[in-house]
Order: structure tokens, then C-alpha cells, then sequence
């Protein structure tokens, strides 16, 4: 594991733990779901042909990576530097390098540096000492993100 590496909840690192690598500057959101090996080959091994067949695969996550929520990561795979996996993504390919993932199966969705430019009209610039105090995080948020009124709007079936 690298350096500044952000694990947020509880991801599962799967039964070999030691076939996956992360980079520097890697963020791992919750119940991210490692997968090193192919359990689905219980359904043949029992048959003396297949004995003592198994898939295992290296998970390698490269610099500068982020890994959305439940994201799910197959054997055998590389994500590359600056790349971006969606949340809920099933990664069943190595990524290139600079590349946003998302889906199931995940698939490319554009380049990094064009998710900068789509992310940067959604996005505000907060001030460093509310960053770092969630009291005021929160209470800037609550302001900034009151709900929307709206005359006679009703939310049914809550």
C-alpha cells in the first residue's frame, strides 16, 4: 500500500489480501469488493478432469486512483494511473491510465481530464479551515443545500 492512501468504510479485500497492490494518492470508498480469485469454478472442479483447477489474478491499483462506492474489482486486473471507477462499477477489465469507468460491466465513460472540466460547473471551493472542522462543513452544507421550495409541491408515499 502506498502513501496518502483514503479507505472509507469497510472495503473487502477477499481471501488473498496479498495479490492486491494500491498506489499513492489512492481513495477506496466503502464495501469496494476485491476479488482475486474465480470461486466459480467450484461448479467444475469436483470432476476429476478439472481437479485442482483454479483462477487466482493480481488486483493492481495504480497512482492517483479513485474507487467509488461498491465498486466490484475482478481478477486480473490494472487500474491505471488517474484513473476513475464509478460507483457500482463491476471492473472485469484492466483500465488505461486517465480513463473514467462506470457500469456493469464497467466501461469507458470519458478521459479524466474531461471529467474535470464536467465536474468543475458542479463543484464549489470551500475554504480550508471548514474542510477541516466537520461541525462547519456540516453547517455550510445544511445552508448551501436547504431544500427547494416549491409552491404546492408534495412528496408522496414518505
Amino acid at each position: 500500500m502506498g502513501k496518502n492512501v483514503r479507505i472509507m468504510g469497510k472495503p473487502r479485500f477477499g481471501s488473498e489480501p496479498y495479490l492486491i497492490s494500491i498506489g499513492n494518492n489512492v481513495t477506496i470508498s466503502h464495501d469496494v469488493a476485491f476479488l482475486t480469485h474465480d470461486g466459480a469454478t467450484w461448479v467444475f472442479r469436483r470432476q476429476p478432469e478439472y481437479r485442482g483447477l483454479m483462477r487466482f489474478g493480481r488486483i493492481d491499483i495504480e497512482d492517483d486512483c479513485f474507487i467509488g462506492a461498491r465498486a466490484i474489482l475482478m481478477p486480473g486486473i490494472r487500474i491505471g494511473r488517474r484513473a476513475i471507477v464509478g460507483a457500482g462499477a463491476a471492473v472485469t477489465r484492466s483500465v488505461p491510465p486517465n480513463t473514467v469507468v462506470a457500469g456493469l460491466p464497467a466501461r469507458h465513460i470519458c478521459s479524466t481530464d474531461e471529467y474535470i472540466e464536467r465536474a468543475l460547473g458542479r463543484c464549489c471551493r470551500y475554504p480550508e479551515e471548514v474542510l477541516r472542522d466537520r461541525r462547519k462543513l456540516k453547517e455550510v452544507l445544511l445552508q448551501e443545500l436547504a431544500p427547494v421550495e416549491e409552491a404546492g409541491a408534495q412528496i408522496s408515499g414518505f
